[in-house]
């Protein structure tokens, strides 16, 4: 079984944003797309699942996921750092062993009827330079269709991800910016 529902049913108000000191196991999800990216200090691999987002880097042995999607009783509890739903704006950061850190930036934004396509028609205009998109099959108010947007930047320390949910039932955007960070290390081991 996996955690994505129908995508007529999803709401931006179901998300809940949570952070992991783990990977999470692939067949929780149906993921629609993939990208793998890998870096001299950290990997990292990006999935979209439907109106959500996986996100899990790895620095040598030690992993951080992201994960934004409906909370469900299918998600472990092991290795949780910290989960919240998504109201208004919020910045969050945490420090780790090791030199890791993650910072993120969040913002649930609901649009007027007037505002709200668009802001839909400019975000979807990027996905033809660059970044993942996926579409929902559904169509929503004045036919536009829900969709996820994310777009990556890897860094030779750093690893920042910008996502963007567009709800068109709700006139909703849920926005993350994220940085996963590493401290800079010599080839010897030692922090410069």
């Amino acid at each position: 079984m996996t955690l994505e529902l129908s995508q007529s049913r999803q709401r931006a108000e179901d998300l809940h944003f949570s952070l992991y000191q783990r990977a999470l196991h692939p067949e929780l999800f149906h993921i629609h797309q993939v990208r793998r990216v890998e870096q001299r200090l950290y990997s990292a691999e990006v999935w979209v699942v439907g109106l959500a987002h996986v996100i899990t880097v790895q620095f040598g042995d030690q992993y951080l996921t992201e994960l934004v999607a409906e909370h469900s009783d299918l998600l472990p509890r092991m290795g949780l750092a910290n989960t919240f739903r998504f109201r208004g704006e919020r910045d969050y950061s945490q420090s780790f062993t090791g030199g890791l850190r993650y910072i993120l930036s969040t913002q649930v934004e609901r649009m007027t009827s007037n505002l709200f396509p668009a802001t839909h028609r400019d975000i979807s205009r990027d996905r033809e330079r660059k970044g993942m998109f996926w579409e929902a099959e559904d169509c929503g108010p004045e036919g536009l269709k829900p969709f996820s947007f994310l777009d990556f930047e890897a860094r030779e320390c750093e690893f920042h991800v910008h996502a963007f949910h567009l709800f068109p039932g709700e006139r909703t955007v849920v926005r993350t910016q994220s940085i996963f960070e590493t401290e800079r290390r010599r080839t010897n081991g030692q922090r410069e």
